[in-house]
């Protein structure tokens, strides 16, 4: 199962045009709300310094250095307030986030649509509001979950039931675990607090707990091109993740490089005209490149911090024989996976097949050719061979 990003975010923030920019899907764009009705879902990826280099092997499957690793990215429908009670399209809204690992959810920072995502002037908007917004609708969802039945819950802890195994079977579908649950009781104090006398607020409290550590979230300014100076410093007072974006000129570099007019590698601060453009063509292109010279566009820088600094995420990659690091038939650095800090070797043997798993022996790396034990903890960019009774697919 891949890394799954969901992109949300009310309705004419750039959210579509984000997600276009970062999957080059055909999906539609327009500055109407609900353009985005059913989720859209495409491949994404994340960047990261392939080790070729490094290893001193040529390999086929990067771009000047630069490995791209597939993710899924979800762009769920626009949301209003009070989606928790079905406003707008709040049931399917939630409904895609279910399984989500991640939330990019995507601002209008020019301040430029009111809290509904209906255009007004720039500026006529806080946009800090909309992060409240998000925060507030997963909160109160995951609150109504919990809620149903609660005296019923509330009863069977008094049979020695636990309640962070009953939540999470009422959260089940929610990509919430008993862990997570757990974590999040014992934050609040509540661990030994019988859970028939929670009060309401209790539970709302425990659900934003919830919500913080089971649907973390990467804020994307977006607009920042267009947004007033006074909109972009107070980004500071934001708790999650901030990174600034201009979904519309990552989406016009990665059309322009897809038809050969510029060299574009998709997270860098430059870029290099190649091809015949028109001096239209070329005042719209130098006038991206002023815009993303420090920063870039930060659409890719997006999609890494959702997988690497929130979700810890880190990148192995398995070969067939350590010596030319290949696979059987013989292509260099074949496959990247994505894996949690922390897992094992064997976790990435069953990740790279089922079978491969269950008939561990060892693994190699690659790098120092030591064997490893199925314990050994895996560390970024590891090259690691798996030695298992079954073949490799």
């Amino acid at each position: 199962m891949t890394v799954s990003i969901a992109l949300a975010g009310k309705p004419n923030t750039g959210k579509s045009t984000f997600f276009k920019a970062a999957t080059l899907a055909d999906v539609e764009i327009a500055n109407y709300p609900f353009t985005t009705i059913n989720a859209n879902i495409g491949i994404t990826h994340v960047r990261v310094k392939c080790p070729c280099d490094e290893l001193a092997v040529k390999c086929e499957n990067c771009i000047k250095g630069a490995r791209f690793v597939p993710v899924e990215l979800v762009d769920v429908a626009g949301l209003v307030p009070e989606a928790y009670k079905g406003r707008g399209l709040g049931n399917a809204f939630l409904d895609d986030l279910r399984q989500s690992e991640v939330i990019i959810n995507v601002i209008d920072i020019s301040g430029g649509t009111d809290i509904e995502g209906k255009p007004i002037g720039v500026g006529m908007h806080d946009p800090l509001d909309d992060v409240e917004l998000l925060d507030k609708e997963l909160t109160m969802w995951l609150c109504g979950i919990i809620q149903r039945n609660w005296a019923r819950l509330a009863r069977k802890t008094q049979l020695e039931e636990k309640i962070e195994h009953l939540l999470a079977i009422q959260l089940a579908g929610t990509n919430v675990n008993e862990h997570q649950i757990k974590n999040s009781i014992i934050k609040l104090g509540l661990l030994d607090k019988p859970p028939s006398k929670w009060t309401e607020a209790e539970i709302c409290n425990l659900s934003y707990e919830i919500r913080k550590i089971s649907k973390p979230m990467v804020v994307a300014a977006n607009k920042k091109d267009i947004a007033p100076v006074q909109n972009l410093e107070r980004l500071v007072l934001l708790k999650d993740r901030v990174i600034k974006t201009s979904a519309e000129a990552e989406l016009a570099l990665r059309l322009a490089n897809k038809n050969r007019l510029i060299d574009y590698i998709p997270g860098d601060k430059h870029f290099k005209i190649i091809g015949a453009v028109s001096d239209q063509q070329k005042k719209g292109l130098e006038k991206i490149l002023t815009l993303i010279a420090e920063e870039g566009t930060g659409v890719q820088t997006c999609i890494n911090s959702a997988v690497f600094d929130v979700l810890d995420y880190i990148v192995v990659y398995p070969v067939e024989d350590e010596n030319k690091l290949t696979d059987s038939n013989g292509n260099v650095l074949p496959d990247a996976f994505l894996m949690k800090r922390g897992q094992t070797v064997k976790d990435l043997a069953y990740k790279v097949h089922t079978d491969i798993g269950i008939g561990f022996l060892y693994a190699i790396d690659a790098r120092n050719k030591k064997r490893l034990g199925e314990h050994h903890v895996l560390s970024n960019g590891d090259v690691i061979k798996i030695a298992s009774t079954a073949k490799h697919k």
